[in-house]
């Protein structure tokens, strides 16, 4: 099995995983830490491919809870429709008797010979043209030290106060510091990313806590980094409605994502 972003283990239970909440796959101030969502939808992710064998088509997570360090998160899946080519699949990810994440999915394959696309990568710099972002709060640990991302279009943290993208969008380059694949796993994690669009949106450092994550797998290649054009689609009574199209370096459409948020405007490094 490939080497994941976090550590998913198997039990004697073919259909239960389990996954040790450290710091590593967090984040969070201080104090108030938590499992970054997209590591949660990534392992549900990862916990029903490996239990059927079949690579993701597309899964949509509901977030209820949170999950702190220290804890462990159990990955319960069910296979209520098994086909010839794809099987519809569920997951409850929870922490003792409390619920945190949900995730539906549909996993499979079938020979087609068609292979297109209409959605065109954006005409961006390409990575080592981009400047880094470090994390506003200046965390040395957690998901976001993980991550090597570069902002084509927009800016990061307090850069962004006064500094709204008039049509809503940030283009940013993505990927693992570590050596690992980008395959859905780490799709999902980097599909958690659109909240930082938020802050390019209102021209505040600004983010949210995600509502749901609904991630669909087109066509994954080999690639070392991940193109995310994120565009938020309106804001309003304190919640965001976004979405992204994730490109391989050359182009190749990889994946589409959506989601909803709470919207947080961050004052200080001390706010969540």
């Amino acid at each position: 099995m490939e080497k994941l972003f976090f550590d998913l283990t198997p039990t004697h239970n073919p259909h239960r995983w389990y996954l040790p909440v450290e710091p590593r796959i967090c984040v969070g101030p201080p104090g108030n830490e938590f499992m970054f969502g997209g590591v949660g939808m990534a392992s549900a992710v990862a916990a029903m491919e490996r239990t059927t064998g079949r690579s993701l088509i597309c899964a949509t997570a509901q977030y209820l809870g949170y999950a702190r360090p220290g804890s462990v998160v159990d990955i319960d899946v069910w296979t209520p429709v098994e086909g010839k080519y794809n099987t519809q699949a569920r997951s409850i990810s929870h922490v003792d008797d409390k619920e945190i994440i949900t995730v539906s999915a549909a996993l499979g394959s079938r020979e087609s010979p068609f292979s297109e696309q209409w959605v065109e990568a954006p005409d961006v710099p390409q990575p080592d043209d981009c400047p880094g972002r470090q994390h506003w709060r200046g965390s040395e640990e957690g998901v976001h030290s993980r991550m090597d991302v570069r902002f084509a279009k927009g800016r990061s943290g307090f850069d962004r106060d006064g500094a709204a993208e008039p049509d809503g969008r940030t283009v940013l380059w993505a990927r693992p510091k570590e050596d690992l694949a980008i395959d859905a796993a780490m799709l999902a994690v980097m599909a958690d990313f659109v909240p930082q669009g938020v802050g390019n949106a209102l021209g505040k450092n600004a983010g949210g806590n995600s509502l749901d994550n609904t991630l669909r797998i087109r066509r994954i290649v080999p690639t070392e980094w991940v193109l995310c054009d994120i565009r938020i689609s309106g804001v309003h009574g304190g919640f965001a409605h976004g979405s992204m199209s994730l490109f391989a370096q050359d182009g190749e459409l990889m994946a589409t994502a959506s989601q909803s948020l709470i919207v947080r405007v961050r004052e200080t490094a001390e706010d969540r």
